[in-house]
């Protein structure tokens, strides 16, 4: 233990010297993913808002064919202008949101008590101007619903005969579910900020020392070879959870600067933010030592490195997994890494509670890995080949 402890010591104090290294991993990385996240949401927020609050315009082909549609349109406060002659191109170019086009035959089917016709053109892959297309259906929803019941009542009919039955809606989630469902994106920055916090010193404390020839004297001290690996595999995991929890205070002090007019109110308090620490701890670890296994098969920095591309994929999928197809926890996927996080951190988030047993299978399944990727690193550690520099 004396011996594990002083190598990484020796790792951390040599790695707080690299200032540079320090400032982009314990200062740029923790506040800036933050701040830039909640930027995003702020700005969505109020992108939504506006366009929600702001008057409709809307550009109309056909006007004469429906003159009451228009009529009733004006009456609740949209603003009706005429139509451009190219209707796609105005929508291809960005000059309008949505276009309502009225059929030439819709007067007739009308009259006739037929279904008429219109139509909105829009571009569906613009999303900002969806809200813009919602606007427009849920008016012309409401202008039929409201002919429908006149026709209905001119008949003698009452209206409720065509509405055998009536939807309501009971709404069991909470408040602290619905955040959860708002900061789905935390689980995959923790995970991702745990699993690569400590790959540059793990690289850097294998592979550099291996490159920059100081491994070598390093090795041929009394001192095991497994004290050294774990020593160093100690330093990285330490930066690692370090920088973890700088992230999560930091996304506790800026959701104290969410602006009021979003509508959105977030608060991570310190009891979630000590079970997401817990959560995400085995991670730090689990990352540490891939990195370390890499390292140990790469003569140089550059080499371990050209791992990142592969490796950086291994935290995303159990996340990229559950938002395209979500599942029901199982019991058995709290056994898997990384996925047993991703599953125990959206739970936390929601304000759901963790089973005992949850919490035991989840750290044990992770705790085991990390022990198979010690064992097979202290294996690369006995090598002699380890010393030898490209």
């Amino acid at each position: 233990m004396k011996n594990f402890l002083t190598v990484m010591l020796k790792e951390l104090r040599e790695s707080f010297r690299d200032r540079r290294m320090m400032l982009m991993a314990l200062v740029f990385s923790p506040l800036l993913t933050p701040l830039l996240m909640m930027g995003i949401i702020t700005l969505g927020v109020s992108k939504e808002k506006e366009k929600l609050d702001k008057e409709l315009v809307l550009a109309i082909e056909g006007q004469q064919h429906a003159p009451n549609l228009v009529a009733w349109l004006r009456s609740q406060g949209v603003k009706v202008k005429a139509a451009p002659p190219d209707l796609e191109a105005a929508i291809r170019d960005q000059d309008e949101d949505a276009i309502l086009a009225i059929h030439p035959g819709y007067s007739k089917a009308w009259r006739a008590n037929k279904p008429a016709e219109v139509e909105i053109v829009h571009d569906s892959s613009r999303m900002y101007a969806g809200t813009v297309v919602r606007r427009v259906e849920n008016l012309l929803e409401n202008y039929g619903r409201v002919a429908g019941t006149l026709r209905l009542v001119v008949r003698g009919i009452h209206p409720n005969v065509t509405a055998p039955l009536r939807v309501a809606h009971r709404d069991v989630a909470t408040p602290e579910s619905k955040q959860g469902m708002a900061l789905m994106f935390l689980p995959y920055i923790l995970l991702l900020g745990a699993f690569l916090g400590g790959a540059y010193i793990a690289i850097d404390a294998t592979a550099g020392e291996r490159e920059r020839q100081s491994l070598e004297p390093l090795l041929a001290t009394p001192v095991s070879r497994e004290a050294i690996m774990s020593g160093k595999m100690g330093a990285a995991s330490v930066f690692a959870l370090l920088s973890v929890l700088l992230t999560m205070l930091s996304f506790k002090l800026s959701f104290g600067f969410m602006p009021s007019d979003t509508g959105l109110s977030f608060d991570l308090s310190w009891l979630n933010i000590a079970k997401l620490f817990v959560i995400t701890a085995p991670i730090a670890v689990l990352g540490t030592a891939i990195f370390t296994v890499v390292s140990a098969n790469s003569k140089t920095v550059k080499e371990a490195q050209s791992w990142f591309g592969v490796l950086i994929l291994l935290p995303m999928i159990p996340t990229i997994i559950l938002m395209v197809s979500p599942v029901k926890d199982q019991l058995w996927m709290f056994l898997v890494p990384l996925l047993a996080q991703n599953q125990m951190l959206v739970r936390v988030l929601r304000g759901q509670d963790i089973s005992a047993m949850e919490w035991s299978i989840g750290l044990a399944g992770t705790a085991l890995a990390c022990a198979l990727l010690w064992f097979f690193a202290s294996r690369l550690y006995r090598r002699e080949q380890l010393a030898i520099s490209a």
